[in-house]
């Protein structure tokens, strides 16, 4: 791969992750509701999922991915649901955060993990957009692998700044009126559940 073909794959990802999703929305929102911690956390978990895979992408198990929908959908379903459940809690609280009963750190970082393989969508982008980059002539798994890891970078440094920047601002939030901070994020919770509960499944 020349240096120009892989600027366009690193734009490509800068494109791609910077648009915000589920994923976006449930890292902004903890972030505001319990400091960047808890989006740092969330960052970890989907760089988790998605380290998972690319694994299966690695092993070329697309086809079988594709397959199982219905499992997929299920997945999805629980997701949101979870989603919609944490944002309800957080907007009954009334401006006492704590009875919103906050994720303890690890729980933020499944939280992360659950909402990305919550989306089958990005599994199979990785499948049908790495491969577009993969020069035949070489080895496939290791610029599977290579490309993979580019994308998880790019990822970790746009999300871990949606994550510094919306803990920044809940802190100002905090000090001025919680209750903002917690229909802000309780709405942003709620409005990734239903993102993921109604988007059309992929294929």
């Amino acid at each position: 791969m020349t240096v120009v073909q892989f600027a366009t794959f690193v734009l490509a990802c800068v494109v791609v992750v910077i648009v915000p999703g589920p994923t976006v929305t449930v890292i902004i929102a903890n972030s505001l509701r319990s400091g960047a911690r808890a989006g740092l956390l969330n960052v970890a978990g989907t760089q988790a999922g998605l380290l998972g895979m690319l694994l299966i992408v690695a092993a070329g198990l697309e086809l079988i991915v594709a397959q199982m929908a219905l499992v997929f959908d299920w997945i999805r379903v629980i997701g949101a649901a979870y989603l919609v459940w944490l944002g309800v809690k957080l907007l009954r609280a009334r401006g006492r955060l704590s009875e919103a009963d906050p994720p303890r750190g690890g729980s933020y970082f499944w939280q992360g993990f659950v909402v990305i393989w919550s989306n089958p969508k990005a599994l199979l982008f990785l499948g049908a957009f790495i491969p577009q980059f993969v020069d035949p002539t070489g080895d496939p798994t290791l610029q599977t692998f290579l490309l993979g890891g580019t994308f998880m970078l790019v990822a970790t440094l746009l999300d871990g700044c949606y994550a510094l920047v919306s803990g920044k601002a809940g802190q100002w939030f905090s000090q001025v009126n919680v209750r903002k901070v917690e229909l802000t994020s309780g709405s942003l919770l709620i409005a990734g559940g239903l993102w993921l509960a109604f988007a059309r499944r992929a294929g």
